[in-house]
């Protein structure tokens, strides 16, 4: 794992991400923040970065998704308070926490909750319980890792400008911060987006009638 973290190649950046959006504790800002801050000074391509990261996460979130609607709700418990389970970091009561905020905000939660810290890599597993539509949880979660991707590459491309590489996971750490807030907004944007347009369809088929 650290060779990958300190090898970010386009291939392992699609692995990394992939694994962070299943159980494997891989920490995102490690990966794609970097990455960008090397981009910036010419190593990778930044836009590239970003979307090589959202395609490894809509497909770690597609196993979770798939594994969740095929294996059911009691085996994704057993597998959480398991020994291997408690390796990747995960426990019955995470996954249950990721079931009543996609249980609260339905659907959309497959878009905001990626934007979440502690739901991100787990909000594919409620959608698969759920049997939600496919082709609208991969849009969602691909959105909502896009999202999330942007503000790490544009956090690590600002960084290149004033921070020694020597210093960049601590500086990064110590952004986190700012990224959560940043993160409030944009669940906060996601859902007045949605209610709005929630009132709109109403009241248009309210006149319809």
């Amino acid at each position: 794992m650290n060779w990958l973290l300190n090898n970010l190649t386009y291939p392992n950046i699609l692995l990394l991400m992939l694994l962070e959006s299943t159980v494997i504790p891989v920490p995102s800002e490690l990966v794609v923040a970097p990455a960008a801050y090397h981009a910036a000074g010419g190593g990778l391509n930044v836009v590239l970065v970003v979307l090589v990261a959202t395609i490894g996460a809509a497909i770690g979130a597609t196993i979770n998704y798939v594994v969740a609607l095929y294996v059911g709700r009691p085996v994704i418990y057993k597998f959480a308070n398991s020994k291997w389970g408690k390796m990747c970091l995960l426990n019955q009561e995470k996954v249950e926490k990721s079931e009543r905020y996609f249980d609260n905000h339905g659907v959309a939660a497959t878009l905001t909750g990626r934007l979440i810290p502690g739901i991100r890599h787990l909000i594919s597993i409620p959608a698969g319980l759920a049997r939600m539509n496919y082709w609208k949880f991969l849009a969602y979660t691909t959105l909502g890792a896009g999202a999330w991707h942007t503000i790490l590459a544009a956090l690590g491309w600002y960084l290149h400008s004033i921070v020694p590489e020597s210093e960049l996971n601590s500086t990064i750490e110590k952004y986190n911060h700012y990224i959560v807030l940043a993160i409030v907004a944009l669940v906060l944007l996601a859902v007045a987006v949605l209610i709005i347009r929630h009132y709109r369809k109403k009241s248009k088929n309210k006149n319809a009638q």
